[in-house]
């Protein structure tokens, strides 16, 4: 949002249309297959699918994503489309293209996003290399109210029936086990729950140990859930280091400079080489570490119906780069070897 304001349009949709255009590429979608996934997940904003003539976003994304499908279905991966920005904001998080507060289900925002999703769903479901659509990215059920959430869901699990389109709904971060029981009478129905060890200066505390063992029984959790249940979102980070993560000028929990809305932090530890850098800049010790975390999660969440990992590639936030961890030795590769096995028996 503030992205394209401050820039102009014709400026955002320069630097935007390069973006889209070389940022992800065929042989992307190639090295993923060869390292054993079978799926990707591939977000994009309501703005793309409609226009907005009262936001400042630009369009032109929608276009690539089309691109997209058929690069993935050469390369024999199936897609998850996952609407991850809805009008006024589910969750304020930035990557629902606003950050600060929550207006989804004000005012006509829910049926726009329902009108997105009807246009992803005309448009991309009948696509060969499309296995399901997330409904909504992330919604901030505590602050939407749990019962707008759950009639959009029912609603847009409705409007997708007439294709053969697994339904993904996030946890609207009420946990797996909230959802048990919903849903009675509705197939194709996937749960999807993400799973982070950064967003709490608690539990960036915590060793290595204790970050597998959480990761193990999230994994268990997962696989009690009475739907197919998969984590779409997880990372190897340990730390809230990555640059902008939090937000853009908001600083990192972990070394003492998260200041936003009031919170603060205190010192845990250095964020050198994690704030911008590469994997193999990384101590051996930590990456060993991340290589341990990432292996835990695998096994957990593989107890229930699978995983996708956030994420591919990134400018220069080693914990979190999938291509740079699988280069350097930390990812598994293939994703069925284990260099750590057994920890979550």
């Amino acid at each position: 949002y503030t992205y394209c304001q401050t820039l102009g349009s014709s400026e955002a949709y320069s630097r935007l249309s390069k973006h889209w255009d070389t940022w992800i590429t065929e042989d992307d979608l190639h090295q993923i297959a060869a390292a054993g996934m079978n799926h990707v997940r591939i977000p994009i904003g309501y703005w793309s699918v409609i226009k907005d003539d009262n936001a400042p976003y630009v369009q032109g994304a929608y276009e690539f994503l089309g691109r997209a499908l058929d690069w993935a279905a050469g390369a024999g991966l199936k897609v998850m489309i996952d609407l991850h920005g809805a009008p006024y904001s589910q969750n304020g998080f930035d990557n629902s293209g606003r950050r600060g507060g929550i207006g989804w289900g004000q005012g006509d925002s829910v049926t726009r996003t329902k009108n997105a999703l009807n246009k992803i769903r005309d448009d991309m479901g009948n696509h060969s290399a499309v296995s399901t659509i997330e409904l909504l990215n992330e919604p901030m059920g505590s602050s939407i109210g749990m019962d707008t959430v759950r009639q959009f869901y029912m609603d847009g699990w409705g409007n997708l029936r007439n294709t053969d389109l697994v339904v993904t709904f996030h946890d609207a971060f009420a946990g797996v086990n909230s959802w048990n029981g919903w849903g009675s009478g509705m197939w194709n129905l996937m749960l999807d729950t993400h799973h982070y060890e950064v967003f709490d200066s608690g539990v960036l505390q915590n060793d290595i140990g204790t970050h597998i063992s959480s990761a193990c029984a999230f994994g268990a959790s997962m696989a009690t859930n009475n739907k197919w249940t998969i984590s779409g979102e997880w990372t190897g980070a340990t730390t809230d280091c990555a640059q902008w993560l939090n937000g853009r000028g908001v600083g990192a929990r972990y070394d003492g400079t998260y200041n936003y809305n009031g919170q603060s932090s205190s010192y845990i530890g250095s964020c050198d080489g994690k704030y911008s850098g590469t994997v193999a800049g990384l101590d051996a010790t930590y990456r060993d570490n991340i290589g341990k975390f990432i292996e835990a999660q695998l096994d957990g969440y593989e107890k229930a119906a699978g995983w996708i990992f956030w994420t591919w590639k990134t400018e220069a936030a080693p914990e979190w780069d999938m291509q740079e961890l699988l280069q350097n030795g930390v990812f598994p590769n293939p994703v069925t070897n284990r260099n750590h096995p057994g920890q979550c028996n």
